[in-house]
């Protein structure tokens, strides 16, 4: 039995194939040179065999053994690419029932599963969302939002654990996905080694990377308050007037934003005021004190606070990495 056995499905993204590859080959290597557990891993699909991925790519994969009871393995599945929608009628097939089945079957014998991107909806397929917290790319998380209902999407989070589920944002979030199990598993220190050795760094949500307009596209209601909030700040109004406005009950747009968005109206509020503070901090050059009064904030506490908790950066970092980009 590997510890994490990669499982490969037709039409996956070859980078996040590649990247599973890489990561956990060099946290082998890192471990045998640590004198550490060495971490085993490889490739599989269902069958077996030479699997094509996108553009013309293929890797040779295992057969996928049968689960069995006191399973340990993570079986992680790399992110597809994939519309959703037909992702789920794919499940629908043979094929697809045999991968579902598979999975719930290795979690009920003690397996841990893991996924990123659009292969989060496999996982809602296997019915291993339901009662569960989940995040996938932030701009499918109000499909799976609507697709799974019993399901708490918290489409801020980067990685999002519970139980035996573990999910991750879009494609390269498949790196702090791998990252996440690496250090669970094996400890912080080779975490921390394979990111060093690989430039990578952990990141801990998707917020600064959100564009509100995008998660409320196809929305009236939710796109015409993103606007209105876009256009008050720094003032935001109160949530009972913005649904006054809008001819709504509070009650009323919360669903609604939470359909759109996966996020409460706060929420919502709090992605519009990170963005601004995000663009004044990379094109202006505003004090951070100024910049949290322009988003609403009486000081820069509350907004390095905010930055902090929802985008794992504080503004000065922020405004770092824009002038080393430059």
């Amino acid at each position: 039995m590997k510890d994490f056995e990669v499982l490969v499905f037709p039409g996956a993204y070859p980078s996040s194939v590649a990247m599973s590859r890489d990561i956990l080959d060099a946290a082998a290597q890192l471990a045998a040179k640590q004198g550490t557990a060495v971490p085993t891993w490889g490739l599989y699909s269902l069958e077996g065999g030479c699997l094509h991925l996108r553009d013309g790519i293929s890797v040779q994969t295992r057969r996928l053994p049968p689960r069995r009871q006191g399973m340990r393995s993570i079986c992680v599945i790399p992110g597809l690419g994939a519309d959703p929608q037909a992702l789920l009628a794919q499940m629908q097939t043979p094929h697809g029932n045999a991968i579902t089945r598979r999975l719930a079957r290795h979690v009920a014998c003690g397996g841990q599963v893991a996924a990123s991107c659009s292969a989060v909806f496999v996982l809602h397929a296997a019915g291993l969302l339901a009662g569960r917290r989940a995040t996938t790319t932030w701009w499918l998380a109000p499909v799976l939002a609507r697709l799974s209902p019993h399901c708490k999407v918290d489409a801020d989070r980067m990685v999002c654990a519970d139980g035996p589920v573990v999910t991750a944002g879009a494609a390269f979030a498949h790196a702090d996905l791998l990252l996440h199990l690496l250090r669970e598993r094996f400890g912080p220190q080779l975490s921390e080694s394979v990111a060093r050795m690989l430039l990578l760094e952990h990141r801990h949500s998707q917020a600064a990377f959100v564009v509100p307009e995008v998660l409320a596209s196809g929305h009236a209601l939710v796109a015409q308050l993103s606007a209105r909030l876009e256009k008050s700040l720094p003032q935001v109004p109160p949530i009972s007037q913005l649904a006054r406005e809008l001819c709504v009950s509070e009650r009323t747009l919360s669903r609604h934003v939470r359909q759109a968005t996966g996020k409460s109206t706060s929420g919502l509020v709090q992605s519009i005021k990170l963005r601004r503070a995000r663009t004044l901090l990379q094109n202006s050059r505003m004090t951070i004190d100024q910049i949290a009064a322009a988003v609403g904030y009486q000081d820069a506490t509350a907004l390095r606070r905010l930055m902090r908790r929802i985008a794992g950066a504080s503004p000065g970092q922020f405004r770092t990495a824009a002038m080393v980009d430059r």
